[in-house]
């Protein structure tokens, strides 16, 4: 009798992401206006999550850390996916965060990063031909992100709800 393999549990940083294989999992904490991305190819059992913290970095000079930004951080990560065996056409696509964490009494004052970066990354997804099959965004309060990698169920907790599989 084989002894069963130990489940590590590997966390992401933000403006950070780890690609891994089943049966581990990916955990992000802190999603507030982030957005927490997990590519998952059901074949193989390997998937990747990203925790994106800008959208655009285009915006910025100094670009030393890719992972941060929906543009650059997608496009990495799906190449780090493909070495390890991967399909872009069998990935699937889940996103949790971009919440609205702060709110004044002046919208023109508020730069809704939440929104934006869902935005950006749905646009990034779209363009590459990668389905979105779950998502949980918006709202206002932070999230923290499992992927499974044994099946590639995703995990959301949020502070003051239920524990929501998508």
């Amino acid at each position: 009798m084989q002894p069963a393999k130990v489940i590590k549990e590997i966390q992401v940083g933000i403006a950070d992401y780890k690609v891994a294989a089943a049966p581990d999992r990916l955990i992000t904490l802190g999603l507030g206006s982030c957005v927490g991305l997990t590519l998952y190819d059901p074949r193989i059992k390997v998937g990747g999550l990203l925790h994106i913290m800008l959208p655009d970095s285009t915006q910025f000079r100094n670009v030393s850390k890719p992972a941060k930004y929906a543009d650059l951080g997608i496009p990495l990560m799906i190449k780090e996916l493909e070495r390890r065996g991967a399909a872009a056409s069998r990935l699937q696509a889940k996103l949790a965060g971009g919440a609205q964490m702060f709110s004044g009494k002046d919208d023109k004052f508020i730069l809704n990063i939440g929104q934006r970066n869902v935005d950006m990354t749905r646009k990034i997804l779209k363009a590459m031909g990668i389905k979105i099959t779950a998502e949980e965004v918006g709202g206002n309060r932070g999230r923290t992100m499992i992927l499974d990698l044994a099946n590639g169920m995703v995990t959301i907790r949020t502070i003051g709800s239920p524990i929501k599989e998508i």
